[in-house]
């Protein structure tokens, strides 16, 4: 099985903590030079020394908030000037919780462009150079909210739906260039995403942070919560070379507890 990233280049998104850094230490692993790209300068020039260093392998970061569209256009488009990258991870935090009725036009808005306007923007700078590289993979880090909706959600839902959407129809479209396009639906991952949503319930109910984990934990199969490696793995197996086939997916990683649709 050919999964080694020698020679490609892949930017990662939101990856100074969390899934988004996992998956970028496993794709320096494969081989891969890695752009980190997050808004917290601080915290990529100490996460970068964390991504493995083999012969020619070179490590880099790049800053942008992905609440603020025009930033994420403006490092698109340096890196499009400045060579392929053959990867793409499209990854950022979700929106906050709560019932959908509850949620204001701009939670909508501002959910949407942090989302599917950024990975479009960052599709259209960097799709052009891999089609003439021969080689490309845009991996989407969404949600199993796109099998079925989760609890206390609505922004997040309907968003991560929307992303779904435009993932599927730019597989089609590319898949005639050997570009694959692929989504990683996270089930509860140990995050500080995760830990704000448990705390967030805890206190939305008045229990206890234990309480609400336990209810959580006894909806997944393997009982337990899964760890950003484990969803990273899956998203490094989608770009490389060995996955060349697999495109317009979307694959839970969640101990078993999104139920078949």
């Amino acid at each position: 099985m050919d999964l080694s990233l020698k020679g490609k280049t892949a930017l990662v998104c939101g990856s100074s903590q969390g899934i988004g850094l996992a998956t970028a230490i496993e794709l320096a692993l494969l081989g891969a030079n890695c752009i980190l790209l997050a808004r917290n300068e601080d915290r990529l020039k100490a996460v970068l020394p964390l991504l493995a260093v083999k012969g020619q392998q070179r490590h880099r970061y790049e800053i942008a908030d992905f609440s603020e569209v025009a930033q994420v256009i403006a490092v698109a488009n340096d890196l499009a000037q400045h060579g392929p990258v053959h990867i793409l991870i499209n990854n950022t935090g979700g929106p906050a919780g709560g019932p959908i009725l509850d949620a204001g036009a701009t939670a909508f808005t501002n959910a949407f462009s942090q989302h599917l306007l950024c990975n479009q923007v960052l599709a259209q700078a960097l799709v052009p150079d891999m089609i003439t590289a021969g080689y490309g993979r845009i991996i989407n880090i969404i949600s199993t909210s796109v099998k079925t909706p989760l609890k206390n959600l609505g922004v997040s839902n309907t968003t991560r739906w929307a992303v779904a959407a435009w993932s599927k129809t730019l597989a089609t479209e590319l898949a005639p260039h050997g570009i694959t396009v692929n989504n990683v639906l996270p089930g509860s991952t140990a995050t500080a995403r995760l830990e704000t949503l448990i705390n967030n319930n805890a206190t939305a109910r008045q229990v206890s942070k234990a309480a609400i984990e336990a209810e959580w934990l006894k909806e997944i199969p393997m009982q337990r919560f899964g760890e950003a490696h484990e969803i990273a793995a899956l998203a490094a197996f989608l770009a490389s070379p060995a996955a060349a086939y697999i495109t317009g997916t979307s694959i839970a990683v969640d101990g078993g507890k999104t139920p078949v649709m």
